[in-house]
């Protein structure tokens, strides 16, 4: 892993989630409604990352964009899976869930990610959909 590489990618995701709730807050704030609320947590294995809500708005009536970097010893069930001796992962992602006011109007689900292992096996996935 080429933490140089995967530092980068993560201030993208991080960028990412910056910029999708400063787009939601916008469009919030023409409607005089709510923003996100941030809480920031670690994760004991390594990592951790940033889950944003938001709540009671005039235009979302509830919604999570959320930041996660992981990382940690790969476990023996990750490298049986895997088919690999890898010693070590490293996952970051962002994800998010909106639920609008207006009940015509779908909700949004959309994740993208990147997982590599010490190996220098990696891979980008992700998807995005409309209930």
């Amino acid at each position: 892993m080429n933490r140089d590489r995967l530092n980068a990618l993560a201030d993208e995701f991080r960028a990412l989630q910056d910029d999708i709730v400063a787009g939601v807050e916008n469009v919030e704030a023409q409607h005089g409604g709510s923003t996100f609320v941030e809480d920031a947590w670690t994760r004991p294995g390594g990592g951790g990352g940033r889950t944003r809500v938001l709540t009671s708005g005039k235009v979302w009536e509830r919604g999570g964009v959320n930041f996660s970097e992981v990382e940690g010893e790969a476990s023996p069930g990750l490298k049986a899976q895997m088919n690999t001796q890898a010693d070590r992962f490293w996952a970051a992602e962002v994800s998010l869930v909106l639920h609008p006011k207006n009940p015509h109007v779908p909700i949004v689900h959309m994740n993208v990610r990147h997982f590599a292992l010490s190996d220098w096996t990696s891979w980008f996935g992700g998807d995005v959909d409309l209930t």
